[in-house]
């Protein structure tokens, strides 16, 4: 090729890029301007929108939540301006973006259902981090609330994952919603034994622990006649961090003062000792 023609067809081509990078080069800069100041703006109201929840004693995993949507929120709506500022059509990115959540969706449907559970969950707090509770058929305390699981700690050091979905919509008992609980144990005599007697046993091994509460009174009582024995109930009020202490110790104590009484257990058929 002629050196004359291709130093023509350089000077065209390097002209024609000048040409457009001049005319570009305001939105380019102003889409650079509008992403830093973006992030930027972004960190602040996201710092500040934190600040705010904290001051207000929100729960933390929910603070978590909600700055994770504010932060990616506004991120997804700084892409959009800046490619805007860049000359590129967002209808079309929006649409697609629409789509594309539409399909995830559909394909995430249990897990969006957790979603929902543990939104509901953090918002109105059947249970917070540290309470004991049952539902699903395990029982624990919480040691995590997650977006969409629980995680409980049973007695014997175990982590149980409960998907919020399941949680959120079945029967839940918080044994730590109430500073006080009452027990409910059971205990069986025979018919020749002298119930006066083996009740006053039981309120006197009640008197002398410093764990049960007084108010409301406790109470001993017979709960049902059968046909091997007699069934007591023994239904006394303590603290939660108490609860299982008193348990034990009511039990352990009644089995010493019985035998020194020469009171004998009578046994059941079926476990007759619960806890509610």
């Amino acid at each position: 090729m002629n050196p004359i023609v291709n130093a023509s067809y350089i000077e065209q081509y390097s002209t024609s890029f000048i040409k457009v990078l001049i005319d570009y080069s305001p939105k380019l800069i102003a889409a650079v301007l509008l992403l830093f100041i973006g992030i930027w703006g972004i960190r602040l109201v996201n710092n500040v929108s934190r600040k705010i929840m904290v001051k207000r004693e929100i729960e933390p995993t929910l603070i978590k939540f909600l700055s994770d949507i504010i932060f990616w929120g506004l991120r997804i709506i700084l892409f959009i301006a800046v490619i805007s500022k860049l000359g590129i059509e967002s209808s079309s990115f929006v649409a697609i973006l629409g789509a594309a959540g539409l399909a995830v969706g559909l394909s995430l449907q249990g897990s969006l259902s957790n979603f929902a559970g543990g939104m509901l969950i953090i918002l109105f707090k059947p249970f917070k981090l540290g309470d004991a509770i049952e539902a699903q058929g395990v029982s624990g305390m919480v040691i995590d609330i997650q977006i969409f699981v629980t995680q409980l700690l049973t007695a014997n050091n175990q982590v149980i994952f409960v998907p919020n979905g399941a949680l959120s919509n079945g029967n839940i008992i918080n044994y730590s919603k109430q500073e006080s609980r009452k027990t409910d144990l059971t205990i069986g005599i025979s018919y020749d034994t002298n119930l006066k007697k083996a009740k006053d046993l039981i309120y006197e091994i009640i008197a002398k622990n410093p764990k049960i509460l007084q108010e409301p009174k406790p109470s001993v009582s017979i709960k049902e006649l059968t046909d091997s024995g007699i069934k007591i109930a023994i239904r006394v009020w303590t603290k939660n961090e108490n609860f299982a202490d008193v348990c034990s110790d009511l039990l352990e104590d009644s089995k010493t003062a019985f035998d020194m009484a020469q009171i004998s257990f009578q046994p059941f058929l079926k476990e007759t000792s619960r806890q509610q």
